[in-house]
């Protein structure tokens, strides 16, 4: 009986997983997918029949490759649903056909043995492929107006429009060629260790020979050198390090992306989620030992087995990746692995944990008996202080033994470092294994930092302009006494303050009033007097006069100050440039005397640079622009414009990073009740007084990064 319910647990147990495989399939399903590729010969042409689950809304774009004869064709939200990758066929020109997915794209390939022009054409939910003669010509033409493309070999040579490189997400390196049409033939291959791609019946202007130096982008391309040879453009680009590369083109333009390959050791196959080959599993019952032969004979692995994996296990798997296969028998009998190369060694879980436990406790008690080296280092951008601090972890400035316990401490517990600060070295005494450790460490530490310029651009305009004007009106009687009878004679205007005189034997007298008194004040801030008019009338006799005196001043002003500080300092480190003028006023000390202080009135930039991977800067940045302003009875007011921000800024652009924009406008009036409201004649009865002033503040800002000694010039 417990046999039985043994066995029905599991039953139940591997009904559950199937299920939940099936739901996973039928969900991966439920998108646009490839269920088969086939062949066939029509009219002395090879036709690839594509069948998909869906319609497809368009013709995939495609592109031929000459060498190797090549020709590929992208589905965009298509997966690989045949259950394989790779399909023989070697029937006519055509060698196979592989059908590879990364992500939510897949590509099919079809393998040449002579290069030919392609045409396509959507029929339901099948795309066929028709392969032209290879006597043709070597045209590649399409349905639609989908990006397909290949050589004409009878068509006269065309140059390239240009050639770029462009940073891309997750440190992807993309060169772009702008093509002269279409219809150019490209081939790309890889040769060593660099990618090489040449473009057919092509040529290269002089302005595109050249050779760009992009390592500095982070991006595994270093180097891309595009040359003439003979009628072809022969594209170089070299990367560093392990990479992979994609190609395709849209219209007239040729991408090649080129970015770092993510290779987990401890994965079956590389890529997102499970991408192993599909397989079908039906046992039951069966030996796990046996089970994981099959899979080893399926795909081509070493598998070592644990003498401690026993046990019979009944499973139904369909259509399933042969990765996530192993997966699930693992887990259902809590088994563990690790990959070293094309080898699996596989056993229970507690047997590796216990197995790599000793060979750690091996490791560490040999570290304590191994012999210590001692091996000196030359800084030369970093300073050896610093280095010391990060490999002990402790913060002084050289270390003995293994006092230091800090969790940041690099030196196993008996290496010791020395930092000699005259001639920036380091001394590290240390097991080998932690020597190529520190090596390593001070490789990618010791490097010279990028430095910014930083130049500022303060612009204050001012723009004033005043007027005012003013009257006074007045009278006054004129009293004459002569034994001659002399007539009185005005020497200067008597509403200023003149006096009337006459011929020696005559006496005279005159009595003045203002009967309206509203001079021009002056415009204000303009130390200039207004200009006045005075006219005087008489009556016939001289006896009673009149006075009318104008007064008028107009003034208009612009000015403008441009400021421009300019700073140079280091990736993430704080510059700061001021110029002013330090003003001293008095302040009273705790004993009730007083002393002298002083306070600044400056113009300062203060900034820190930091350079992101893509190129750009930030900038944390804290501007003042201070001027002297009135005298008080306690000093010199300090008029103040400040701007404190953090702003992200392309190399070279430039940006307003604040403003203050016044205006001010005053119109006064004064004037004698009811006689200055008159129309005309009210003039004479009022005075006004009219300012308007703007004054506007930018700041600017451009961030530079310096690539040469003569950048900052």
């Amino acid at each position: 009986m417990s046999q039985q319910k043994s066995t029905m647990a599991r039953w139940l147990r591997a009904a559950g997983l199937s299920l939940a495989t099936l739901s996973a399939v039928v969900a991966a399903h439920a998108q646009n997918a490839i269920e088969s590729v086939t062949t066939s010969m029509q009219s002395g042409a090879e036709v690839v029949r594509i069948d998909l689950t869906q319609p497809l809304s368009a013709v995939p774009a495609g592109f031929a490759i000459q060498t190797p004869a090549r020709i590929a064709l992208d589905f965009p939200g298509v997966t690989n649903g045949i259950g394989r990758s790779a399909v023989e066929v070697n029937q006519g020109n055509l060698r196979s056909i592989n059908v590879v997915q990364a992500g939510e794209r897949t590509r099919l390939v079809l393998n040449l043995k002579q290069a030919t022009a392609y045409k396509t054409e959507v029929q339901g939910k099948s795309l066929l492929v028709s392969l032209e003669p290879v006597a043709g010509a070597a045209l590649v033409t399409s349905a639609s107006s989908s990006a397909s493309f290949a050589e004409n070999r009878n068509r006269d040579t065309l140059p390239l429009r240009d050639v770029d490189f462009r940073l891309a997400s997750d440190r992807t390196g993309r060169v772009i060629v702008d093509l002269a049409n279409n219809q150019v033939g490209v081939d790309i291959r890889q040769q060593g260790k660099n990618l090489v791609v040449e473009f057919t019946k092509s040529t290269l202007p002089e302005g595109l020979r050249r050779r760009l130096d992009v390592a500095d982008f982070g991006t595994p391309v270093q180097l891309i050198t595009t040359q003439q040879v003979g009628d072809r453009v022969r594209m170089t680009i070299e990367p560093s390090g392990d990479w992979e590369h994609s190609a395709y083109q849209s219209e007239n333009q040729f991408v090649v992306e080129v970015r770092p390959r993510k290779v987990d050791p401890t994965k079956l196959t590389q890529g997102v989620g499970y991408s192993g080959e599909k397989l079908s599993l039906n046992f039951q019952n069966i030996e796990i030992r046996s089970l994981l032969q099959v899979i080893a004979d399926f795909t081509n692995f070493n598998i070592v087995t644990s003498d401690s994996v026993t046990g019979a296990l009944t499973l139904r798997l369909k259509d399933v990746p042969w990765d996530q296969a192993l997966d699930i028998i693992m887990q259902a009998k809590n088994l563990g692995m690790r990959k070293n190369g094309s080898v699996l060694w596989i056993a229970p879980k507690d047997e590796i944990n216990a197995k790599e436990k000793m060979e750690f406790e091996a490791k560490a008690a040999i570290e304590t008996l191994e012999p210590l080296r001692t091996q000196s280092f030359q800084l030369n951008y970093t300073k050896a202080l610093i280095i010391a601090q990060g490999l002990t972890g402790t913060g002084a400035s050289s270390g003995g033994g293994g006092g230091g316990n800090s969790t940041s401490r690099l030196l196993s517990a008996r290496g010791s470092v020395i930092a000699e600060s005259r001639t920036n070295q380091i001394f590290v005494s240390d097991v080998p294994s932690r020597l190529l450790q520190v090596a390593e460490l001070i490789q990618k530490l010791d490097v010279p930092v990028r430095q910014v310029l930083i130049e500022a651009r303060i612009v204050e305009a001012s723009d004033t302009f005043g007027k005012s004007l003013g009257v006074r009106l007045g009278g006054g009687i004129i009293n004459t006494r002569s034994t001659v009878g002399a007539m009185p004679v005005v020497t200067s205007n008597p509403v200023v303050g003149g006096s009337f005189t006459n011929q020696p034997s005559a006496t005279t007298t005159f009595t003045n009033s203002n009967f309206v008194n509203l001079p021009s004040t002056g415009v204000a801030g303009n130390g200039n007097a207004p200009g006045t008019f005075a006219v005087s009338l008489f009556n016939s006799s001289f006896s009673r006069l009149l006075n009318l005196e104008i007064s008028a001043l107009e003034a208009d002003g612009k000015g403008k100050v441009v400021s421009s500080p300019r700073v140079v300092t280091a990736d993430q480190t704080k510059a700061l440039i001021e110029q002013g003028t330090e003003l001293p006023y008095q302040v009273a000390t705790s004993s009730g005397a007083t002393s002298i202080a002083f306070r600044k009135a400056n113009l300062k930039l203060e900034v820190t640079p930091q350079i992101t991977p893509e190129g750009n800067i930030i900038l944390t940045l804290d501007v003042n622009k201070d001027t002297v302003g009135q005298a008080t009875t306690a000093g010199f007011a300090i008029n103040t414009k400040h701007v404190q921000t953090e702003v992200l800024v392309e190399n070279g652009g430039t940006v307003v990073i604040g403003g203050i924009f016044e205006m001010t406008e005053n119109n006064n009036e004064s004037r004698i009740p009811l006689l200055g409201e008159l129309p005309y004649l009210g003039t004479l009865f009022r005075t006004r007084d009219r300012t308007f002033n703007k004054t506007e503040m930018l700041v600017f800002i451009t961030p530079k990064m310096i690539t040469d000694r003569n950048a900052a010039r």
